[in-house]
């Protein structure tokens, strides 16, 4: 990841989640705008406009960096648990999901719990179903932890003065901007290859540079230090080639099994 997509990704995360928070404000608050509808009252009406907006754009921000609070948490809990994880993560899942309709304020009425919990975990599931189908199954419980556990996070912030306008004000903006994030982390992170190829480029040049200068000066040592760097810049770069071929291997096979058990399963509807 480079500055130039970050950068790219945040901004775009901060145009989604507005306009979903400012559109939500339209069927939520309608009645803030209407106030000023008739009679017309432009500013009175731009300030209502940019008072919501502000909104959205405040708790995509939010939503923002608990993404990248997430990506630590990841990295940290994969090194912790090891292997147990994946499991770990399915337990928090179901305790934020408790938590969203048992340990939230009395004062916000159940359906509305109810309610807001499903939207959250089926819309999680959606995401994740997505995020799979670009990247790989492992991808699934990840997504959906970020998904629902991050945004049960974030919702504390408006869910304590147990308002379920400005719940809504706040969910619509975390769900869509989180979801776009996860949706886009893996193309923002993969390789460029043209960019990793002009690298190594001029990584080969300086080191020939640096070469024919030492050659010329007769400094040995120096120059076998050069060439050691170089063998092992070259061994790098094959070791990528190789990783790449590995993992599209790995691909192509999940692909084949994944359309062998389809028509297996088409087999067997066949004969019933």
């Amino acid at each position: 990841m480079n500055s130039r997509k970050l950068v790219h990704m945040f901004f775009k995360t901060l145009i989604y989640g507005g306009l979903a928070g400012l559109l939500t404000s339209f069927i939520v608050k309608w009645g803030e705008y209407a106030n000023f509808l008739q009679p017309f009252d432009a500013i009175e009406l731009l300030g209502v406009f940019l008072f919501f907006l502000g909104y959205a754009l405040v708790f995509t921000v939010v939503a923002q960096t608990g993404f990248f609070a997430y990506l630590f948490v990841h990295r940290f809990g994969q090194g912790f648990f090891k292997s147990y994880w994946p499991m770990v993560q399915i337990l928090v899942i179901l305790f934020a999901l408790f938590d969203l309709i048992y340990l939230t304020s009395k004062e916000i009425p159940l359906m509305f719990k109810i309610g807001m919990t499903i939207v959250v975990l089926v819309f999680g599931i959606i995401i994740a179903r997505i995020k799979v189908k670009e990247t790989n199954p492992s991808a699934f419980i990840p997504t959906l932890f970020v998904m629902v556990v991050v945004t049960a996070l974030e919702l504390t912030l408006v869910l304590r003065p147990a308002d379920t306008a400005f719940i809504t004000l706040m969910l619509v903006p975390v769900l869509v901007a989180t979801a776009y994030q996860v949706l886009q982390l893996h193309k923002v992170t993969a390789v460029d290859e043209e960019h990793r190829a002009r690298i190594h480029a001029r990584r080969m040049e300086r080191i020939a540079k640096q070469k024919e200068k030492l050659e010329a000066e007769g400094k040995e040592e120096q120059l076998k230090k050069v060439e050691e760097k170089e063998q092992q810049i070259i061994a790098a770069e094959k070791e990528i080639v190789l990783a790449k071929q590995r993992a599209a291997r790995e691909k192509r096979k999940l692909e084949q099994q994944q359309r062998g058990t389809k028509k297996k399963r088409s087999k067997k509807k066949r004969k019933k």
